[in-house]
């Protein structure tokens, strides 16, 4: 093929290929640094495999909720891709696109960073960046390649020696004082997934100024060559030491470590072939728990062979550990993401049965442990208790809602994504004087929380439904490795009070009332997909119901088009998120993901007990089953 342009242009003509897509490859073409791009595309021209192209040219990569995130290998693997094979049956090189995972956006990501941070820091200083890097295909290149990157526009780079979390990458750029970091995660998507996935100074996700003034750098960017700066930076090693800065913290999220000797528990961990086990199972063993582990998913592994999906929300991925539970006689199960963010666990009932939890059942149990042990310690009194404060999500249970009011302690709702609550985490520290804190990331716990109580908001706990959790304020994302501590402490609650954790679960709704919450989705893949998505989307806000499922909408909030705040007189940012709240107490928010193919729908469905929680239970289930019957037959005739 001499013409290769002119093969785009009657493609594009012809309808076969995006007008977009035909202008996104002519631009990766332009900029490229090697002939890879270029035969991989004339590969696929050939082919006639237009469709493909669509799909990885359709867009430009850009930070949504979580970053960057995007295929990293294509549905059809070109020869040029393939090369001579990589670790773990991957091909050679990752795919090629302006809207996959390749050294061609991780090079323009990570140089938009670099010249946002360059010009952010105080004149002088030598701007430094950590990079961590889960066990996916491509990760580790990613994370070396950007390293290697940052010393030679001039910053240093600290990078992990190994497979790391996202939450002690967060805690690294806390803890070292950097200006940026970046963890290469796609969390728990599909193994041909890959993601970049960036933190400011503080530790948090970026959030805006800063996201905006990033991607217009990014998007500055078209060519994967660059100049050398006259002094190139340093590029270090994190190792083990730095992990066991990282486990003392995780330590002092034990509220009672004398529950630990006088009810130890016997846990079934996996890691789901990621990044979790190598810091909860030393650790837990280390407090005394008895852990097993999946030896087939000890493996760290990008392919997660021994799953159709690594992510511990489904139920699925944790059957080999309740197996192994059910024949050890262990009493929960507690499974992390690759990136260990998400925790996802199944616990015994009273007829010995291993039950699944919700991420939203899983995080109220733990929001009220944590809330009345702070109140059993006298770290929260009646004189204190609205200086305590409980950050969730909206689209997260309000059972949480209730039992933080029940303790007098205020709770704040942020958008979807960890990134709002860490930022509300930086306002809590903000908040405190100068003169007062000092240089507040290197105080004790004990010391954080007396300024917080005095002069700010004790942040006691935080979480999302989708299985993200955080129990302090040095860690600015949610953390399954805090999580699995705080939850196994939970566990050794409930054995010394003689209890099962479905049964503490039942007095928590009895007393609260019983809520049940439900997550569904509808998957649009691919250029074609994305459209649909947004169309879907855009008819809600246009065109929202009245009535649904036989009940009157009371409330439709539109998070991207109304001025909204939040319990602390906060204006949010605009989101594409839409809340419809119904006369019979149920509700329901649409929201297209961020990071996936997807229009996600959450509902939410409440009940007074009245001395007959089965009765509730089974009232509540049955009105969100119809609830989302109705959304699917609506949901056909829109868009």
């Amino acid at each position: 093929m001499n013409d290769l342009p002119e093969a785009l242009a009657a493609a594009a003509e012809s309808g076969q290929l995006l007008e977009a897509a035909r202008q996104n490859i002519e631009l990766l073409l332009a900029g490229a640094a090697t002939d890879l791009p270029m035969n991989s595309v004339k590969e696929l021209v050939e082919a006639g495999d237009f469709s493909e192209l669509n799909d990885r040219f359709f867009k430009k990569l850009a930070f949504g909720t979580g970053g960057l995130r995007g295929r990293t290998i294509g549905r059809k693997v070109t020869n040029t891709e393939q090369g001579a094979g990589g670790p773990n049956d991957r091909p050679e090189f990752p795919c090629v696109g302006t809207a996959t995972m390749n050294y061609y956006n991780v090079s323009r990501a990570v140089r938009g960073m670099v010249a946002y941070v360059q010009g952010f820091v105080e004149e002088g200083k030598t701007p430094t960046f950590v990079f961590a890097h889960d066990t996916r295909h491509f990760s580790k290149n990613f994370a070396d390649f950007c390293a290697k990157i940052c010393a030679d526009l001039g910053c240093d780079a600290y990078v992990f020696e190994g497979p790391r979390s996202t939450p002690q990458l967060s805690f690294a750029v806390r803890q070292l004082r950097a200006d940026a970091g970046v963890v290469i995660t796609a969390s728990h998507n599909p193994s041909h997934d890959c993601g970049f996935k960036a933190y400011f100074n503080d530790g948090g996700q970026i959030v805006e100024p800063h996201a905006s003034a990033i991607i217009d750098e990014v998007n500055s960017i078209t060519s994967e060559r660059y100049e050398y700066a006259d002094e190139p930076g340093e590029v270090k090693t994190l190792g083990e030491d730095f992990d066991a800065e990282y486990v003392e913290l995780l330590k002092t999220l034990v509220l009672r470590p004398e529950l630990l000797e006088k009810s130890p528990t016997k846990i079934v961990f996996t890691n789901l072939h990621g990044t979790g086990g190598h810091i909860n199972v030393p650790m837990l063993r280390g407090l005394g728990f008895d852990v097993l582990t999946v030896p087939a998913q000890d493996i760290q592994d990008g392919r997660f062979p021994t799953v159709d999906s690594p992510n511990p929300e489904n139920g699925p991925a944790l059957k080999m550990a309740i197996d192994l539970a059910n024949t050890s006689g262990a009493e929960i199960v507690i499974g992390t993401d690759p990136d260990a963010d998400r925790m996802g666990v199944a616990v015994r009932n009273k007829e010995g049965e291993m039950v699944l939890l919700t991420g939203n059942q899983i995080g109220s149990l733990m929001a009220w442990y944590r809330l009345k042990t702070c109140f059993d310690l006298g770290w929260l009194t009646n004189a204190n208790r609205t200086r305590g404060v409980l950050v969730k999500t909206f689209v997260t249970t309000e059972l949480q809602t209730a039992i933080a009011n029940a303790f007098g302690v205020s709770v704040v709702d942020t958008l979807t994504g960890f990134k709002y609550i860490a930022a509300k985490l930086k306002k809590y520290e903000m908040a405190i004087p100068a003169d007062k804190k000092g240089d507040y990331r290197s105080l004790t716990q004990e010391q954080t929380r007396a300024l917080r109580l005095e002069f700010s908001r004790f942040f006691v706990f935080g979480g999302e439904e989708s299985y993200g959790y955080l129990g302090s304020d040095a860690v600015r994302d949610k953390d399954a490795n805090g999580a699995t501590l705080m939850f196994a402490e939970v566990a050794a609650y409930a054995k010394s009070e003689g209890k099962t954790l479905v049964e503490l679960l039942d007095e928590i709704y009895s007393e609260y009332g019983y809520y049940l919450e439900i997550g569904k989705s509808l998957t649009m893949e691919g250029a074609d997909g994305a459209a649909k998505i947004q169309a879907l989307a855009g008819d809600y806000a246009k065109n929202p119901p009245e009535e649904v499922d036989g009940s009157e909408v009371i409330r439709f909030r539109d998070f991207s088009a109304q001025d909204i705040y939040d319990q602390e007189g906060d204006l949010l940012p605009k989101e594409k998120m839409l809340f419809f709240d119904l006369e019979d107490g149920r509700s329901f928010a649409v929201r297209p993901s961020g990071t996936e193919p997807k229009i996600k729908y959450y509902l939410f469905g409440k009940s007074e007990v009245k001395g007959d929680l089965p009765a509730a239970k089974e009232k509540v289930k049955d009105g969100l089953a119809g609830l989302w019957k109705w959304i699917e037959n609506d949901a056909k005739g829109r868009g």
